[in-house]
């Protein structure tokens, strides 16, 4: 049975450089836009303590911060992380982590 790449743990190295060739990832940690994607706008392979997971996160099509005026763009960022703070504090293996670092 093959590798599931949506949730690696302790993965080899082949296994991990095998998931970043696949999805054409510059690395561990590096998220990357997938404008082609059907709902999710960004991909990231996250990987902590020997965990690794392929994660995909953000709305398509939304533009997150800059989506909106300059006057609201404060308020909005703090409204998206009262909404997402229990899930943003999980840490590096969820998508509102990556979703919180890189769109907001």
């Amino acid at each position: 049975m093959g590798i599931n790449f949506y949730s690696i743990n302790r993965a080899s190295q082949k296994e991990i450089k095998d998931v970043l060739f696949r999805y054409n990832l510059k690395g561990v940690n590096k998220p990357k836009k997938t404008p082609y994607h059907v709902s999710k706008s960004h991909m990231v392979l996250a990987g902590k303590n020997g965990k690794y997971k392929l994660i995909r996160f953000g709305q398509q099509g939304v533009k997150g911060i800059l989506g909106f005026p300059k006057s609201q763009q404060k308020q909005v960022r703090e409204n998206f992380r009262k909404r997402h703070k229990k899930n943003i504090a999980k840490g590096i293996l969820y998508p509102a982590y990556w979703s919180n670092k890189e769109k907001w």
